[in-house]
């Protein structure tokens, strides 16, 4: 749940002091580790499930969590995540053998159903997904940073050390997206699924590194993150988006290397955990501090078993997608864990257990035919895996075992998942267990039907019937349809937009609904090409921009019309620049305008379009034709 009472650092002695801290931390990591005070005769499984709340007619986030916790006073599982639109709850650990898998899934039910009982209260709903399809991209200012004095100091910390002007998302997909943004809440984008696995100090290196191989084949099947601002980009966009919107580097003219804080390492594991913690102390700097009361190397010497609260915060600002974790368990022993944070949250809570078994299943079936996988792998080729995953799921071709090329389905198919089941034979999991969560893998595997191809597949159609924002509606009300019948990802049919009973665009922003597709002239250019590009798009608007991508005019058909008409009748064959026609101050909104306020606007002037600017820089365009698709969109789900 992390620990909460954390300051930025203010003066130079309280970074001494918390480094000083961080130092006998590591120190004390290593003496229990020499000597043995690590519980090694259990194995313990847990997870955290992140998930975002949407209003229930416009399924926009909602940004309730504190007064959702706040009627939740029976719930210390239940927890803030970093955006106001999101809550995190935190699944018991439990020993890895027997009905482990189905007591998980069924807590995270009972969970997710005492939050949804809240959530009645408010008219909205638990979505699960990597990245809600909703999302806008002013839903990621600050003003909707859950108030908790972690979070403001972990941004304040976030924005301090940023090398450039702005941080910037630039994915590429079937869509582009190429945005800056001010503040690094663009992490509340990203919502997971977390598993943990105890791990024994010994088997510590091979098991991490068993989890870095595994990181490719696991994103592969558990994709469910295809679409950011309406953007189609990676199966897996979460993987590059976490990393983008915590990136403090800058373009520069070196080629110095600078790992990011969201990163999947530098190569393999080759000593103890405490290589990783030293590695990360080494390449980035301490961002957050705390009062740490315990003098942890003091706490030894009197046999106890400190709490590392230095080592903890600064482990907590540096992103592994492997994370190693240390505990203590309810007998005062302290432990090992690892924590995958590959896997995103959903499609379902029994997808979500699914995905868990068969990484936890693969984990240990691994590492009893692999003593060694760094001798099977090298580290590029796995890192390799892992991004190709991200970008293309199910259809990623990786670089396996025996220097062999193989497309995933077969890899999960033939090789993973029995190795999966073999190593959940060998926890003693349950039959039934193995058969019915190892049975989604193959079942999803067969039909080749991941959460992220099924967005995809229905969002693009989607789009060639729709607006936007009624395709990213339609997708997200049948997501939370299908979550609420827990039925696995590749039963699901694609969504249509019948599928959406209501929809209300009143309190759309422009943004959601504006061309951002621009054809554009500038003041120089000949009117003729203006009227040639006019036809051949079949537009009735055309923005004039200088040089910098800033709106100065507006060119509209009725203008073309009436210049040619003139210039007909006197015979005029002088060539005509566009500035000497153009509208040189239209009337403009912003992208916060509501849809609303922009028809008011175009109704009191009694125009056709509004140029869409942010400052001075045209962002986009809307007609009349944009309300008049919003309009018979409206009308139809009416007539039905």
């Amino acid at each position: 749940m992390g620990f909460q009472r954390v300051t930025t650092l203010e003066n130079q002695a309280d970074m001494l002091l918390f480094v000083r801290r961080l130092l006998d931390d590591v120190q004390a990591f290593e003496y229990m580790l020499e000597n043995g005070w690590f519980e090694d005769d259990i194995v313990r499984i847990g997870a955290e499930q992140e998930m975002c709340l949407v209003h229930n007619k416009t399924y926009k986030p909602a940004t309730i969590n504190m007064e959702v916790l706040a009627k939740l006073t029976d719930a210390p599982w239940c927890v803030t995540e970093l955006a106001k639109f999101n809550l995190e709850t935190n699944l018991s650990p439990r020993e890895f053998t027997g009905e482990c898998l189905s007591q998980l899934e069924a807590e995270n039910l009972s969970y997710l159903a005492r939050i949804q009982e809240v959530l009645n209260d408010f008219d909205a709903s638990i979505v699960l997904c990597g990245v809600l399809p909703t999302l806008r991209k002013h839903d990621l200012e600050m003003h909707n940073l859950t108030p908790v004095d972690r979070y403001y100091a972990l941004m304040a910390a976030i924005q301090k050390n940023l090398l450039g002007t702005a941080f910037e998302l630039r994915i590429e997909g079937v869509d582009e997206l190429l945005v800056k943004h001010e503040s690094p809440l663009l992490e509340a984008c990203n919502t997971s699924f977390q598993v943990h696995l105890q791990v024994a100090p010994k088997e510590f290196v091979k098991m991490y590194n068993i989890a870095q191989a595994l990181a490719g084949p696991t994103v592969a099947i558990a994709a469910n993150s295809p679409l950011v601002f309406g953007r189609r980009l990676w199966a897996e966009t979460r993987i590059a988006l976490f990393q983008q919107s915590l990136d403090t580097r800058t373009t520069a003219d070196h080629m110095r290397e600078r790992l990011p804080r969201v990163n999947f390492g530098s190569g393999w594991l080759t000593g103890d955990i405490t290589e990783i913690y030293k590695e990360d102390i080494s390449r980035f700097r301490v961002l957050l501090a705390g009062k740490i009361e315990e003098d942890s190397l003091k706490t030894i010497a009197e046999g106890k078993v400190p709490k590392l609260r230095a080592l903890q915060i600064h482990n907590s600002t540096v992103y592994r997608w492997n994370r190693p974790c240390y505990g203590i368990s309810p007998n005062g022993k302290p432990h090992l864990r690892i924590e995958n944070r590959v896997m995103p949250a959903g499609p379902t809570v029994v997808d979500a257990t699914a995905n868990a078994a068969f990484w936890l299943g693969a984990m240990i079936g691994m590492s009893l035919h692999y003593p060694d996988i760094t001798r099977e792998l090298s580290f590029d080729d796995v890192r390799d895996n892992f991004i190709k995953a991200a970008k293309f799921g199910i259809d990623s071709t990786f670089n396996w075992i025996g220097d062999r090329k193989i497309h995933a389905p077969e890899l999960i198919l033939k090789e993973l998942l029995p190795l999966a089941k073999e190593g959940l034979k060998h926890r003693k999991v349950s039959s039934s267990d193995i058969s019915k969560y190892l049975g989604i893998i193959e079942a999803r595997t067969k039909a080749h039907k991941t959460g992220a191809r099924w967005a995809l597949r229905s969002y693009t159609a989607l789009k060639h019937q729709v607006t936007n924002d009624e395709a990213v509606s339609c997708l997200t009300a049948a997501m939370i349809k299908n979550q609420q019948q827990n039925q696995p990802i590749h039963t699901w049919k694609e969504t249509t937009a019948d599928d959406l009973i209501d929809w209300h665009p009143s309190n759309l922003k422009v943004e959601e609904f504006m061309s951002t597709d621009l054809f554009t002239v500038q003041r120089d250019d000949l009117i003729e090409l203006v009227a040639e590009i006019m036809n051949w798009r079949r537009i009735r608007y055309m923005p004039v921009e200088n040089s910098k991508g800033e709106l100065v005019g507006l060119v509209s058909s009725r203008m073309l019309l009436r210049h040619f008409a003139r210039s007909g009748r006197f015979q005029n064959n002088e060539l005509t620049t566009v500035k000497e026609i153009m509208v040189e101050k239209p009337i403009t909104v912003t992208p916060e305008t509501t849809i609303m306020e922009a028809m008011k606007i175009m109704q009191q002037h009694r125009i056709g379009c509004l140029p869409v600017v942010k400052g001075k820089e045209l962002v986009g365009i809307i007609t009349e034709m944009d309300f008049l698709r919003i309009t018979a969109r409206l009308m139809e789900r009416l007539e039905k």
